[in-house]
């Protein structure tokens, strides 16, 4: 069996942002996978449609969380489309945005909201994160264990300097992990 590249596959970096801070680390994103030869595209999540979303072999989705877990309202916007989209046999990663010392009580909810409007979409989820090195109370997007986030987490208000260094460590995870499976 040849190998699968994922820089010869179709990927979207699709966000949500009001700050701009979810688009700038969707475009650090974008940059760290041109590392890997990878040309993706950068797309608002109120420019797209389901069906656009099924075109891609990776979709790489980020939202952030306000204050007591509350979802950024383009997502929001977008969640009953989400919901009928079908994303069989498609992988999806997700990033998310939050404070861990301001709003420790649901750092990253959001991101958890966006793993459940998946979940029917039959989207293969990729690139879990370890919780070590966050310091929080409570976070929707755990997972069972509460170990591991369903996506990479990034604080930009209280750990902005970590900010590159976990985003170069996932993309070079979700590199690994998107051409096993293709592979499998």
């Amino acid at each position: 069996m040849s190998a699968v590249s994922l820089s010869t596959s179709r990927v979207g970096v699709i966000f949500g942002t009001d700050t701009g801070n979810t688009e700038d680390v969707a475009e650090k994103i974008m940059t760290e996978l041109e590392n890997y030869d990878v040309v993706a595209e950068l797309i608002n999540v109120t420019d797209i449609s389901p069906e656009a979303i099924a075109e891609f072999d990776l979709a790489i989705m980020g939202i952030p969380t306000w204050d007591f877990g509350g979802i950024q309202a383009d997502w929001e916007d977008f969640e009953d489309a989400l919901v009928l989209a079908d994303l069989n046999g498609k992988m999806v990663a997700l990033f998310g945005l939050g404070d861990q010392f301001g709003y420790g009580d649901f750092f990253v909810d959001a991101m958890g909201w966006l793993q459940e409007k998946l979940e029917p979409t039959g989207a293969s989820l990729i690139g879990y994160w370890p919780t070590d090195g966050y310091e929080f109370e409570a976070s929707r997007a755990l997972n069972e264990d509460k170990t591991l986030f369903c996506g990479l987490a990034i604080d930009e208000d209280q750990q902005f300097e970590l900010t590159d260094k976990r985003v170069s460590d996932w993309i070079r995870q979700i590199v690994n992990e998107y051409e096993s499976a293709a592979a499998a």
